[in-house]
Order: C-alpha cells, then sequence, then structure tokens
C-alpha cells in the first residue's frame, strides 16, 4: 500500500497500482477518515490493516499529512 499526498489528502494505492480511497482530515470530529473510492467494492484484509494503522497514526502525530505550497 502507498500513501500518496494530494493536496491535504492522501490517495491510497493498493500493490497493483489503484486508487482505493483517500485519508481526509474531519475538523468537526478532529480525526482522520477513510473514503472508499466508488469504483472500490471490497478492501483486503492486509489492505484494511494498513488503512487502520495509518489512520491511528494520523491521529496521534506519528504520520503527517505534508501541505502543498502553491506559490
Amino acid at each position: 500500500m502507498l500513501f500518496f499526498p494530494i493536496q491535504q489528502e492522501l490517495d491510497c494505492i493498493s500493490n497493483d497500482g489503484r486508487i482505493i480511497g483517500r485519508i481526509k482530515y474531519n475538523g468537526a470530529t478532529r480525526n482522520h477518515v477513510f473514503q472508499l473510492d466508488a469504483d472500490i467494492v471490497e478492501l483486503t484484509d492486509a489492505d484494511q490493516a494498513k488503512i487502520a494503522e495509518r489512520l491511528a497514526g494520523l491521529d496521534t502525530g506519528v504520520y503527517l499529512i505534508p501541505m502543498q505550497d502553491d506559490d
């Protein structure tokens, strides 16, 4: 699983190169959430585990989403 920053989100890219969803920050709840791509029917257990680990790490500050400077 590859996590690729786009603006203030992370694209979640599977091992076979498909974008399976995005991780975004929800300011109302002050945590990160995963949004499954509409074309994806089901995630593997391995993908779910990696996404859960990344979400927990983002919420605790272990991982960061780099900010993009458009200037």
